[in-house]
């Protein structure tokens, strides 16, 4: 099975003031939600929106596009029947469409002077010891 993303739509607000600091506890919330499966010749069609929520309010960014699936004709068919029964998508279709969207919408943070949606890696806090070790060999 192999997933193409396009992205056809990207919209993208500031609600916070840029002479305001970042407020304390942001929580950021990303929310996939396909639109429909829609079967075509020898692939599927997924329509899907793309909603990233800051908590406090201090932006929203909503990105649509469609997801296209290729692969054999019993994985489509599984795939398009799981969707007509309500059954959760295949998690390579849904970490297609995150992985794009939030490269695009990192994109677009920037533009904003916003946090990027995606987590930043932390530094780990030492513990005091009483002996530390030695990286060296």
């Amino acid at each position: 099975m192999q997933v193409r993303v396009n992205i056809n739509y990207i919209s993208a607000e500031r609600f916070w003031g840029h002479d305001q600091p970042a407020p304390g506890g942001l929580h950021i919330s990303t929310n996939v939600n396909i639109v429909g499966v829609e079967a075509n010749k020898e692939k599927l069609t997924v329509p899907f929106v793309v909603t990233i929520g800051y908590t406090p309010s201090v932006a929203q960014i909503s990105i649509k596009g469609q997801a296209f699936i290729s692969g054999s004709s019993e994985e489509l068919e599984k795939i398009h029947q799981h969707y007509k029964n309500k059954k959760a998508p295949p998690p390579m279709l849904l970490q297609a469409i995150a992985n794009t969207s939030l490269v695009e919408a990192t994109i677009v943070s920037r533009s904003l002077s916003i946090p990027p949606p995606l987590p930043l890696p932390g530094i780990p806090k030492q513990k005091p010891d009483k002996e530390r070790p030695s990286y060296v060999g």
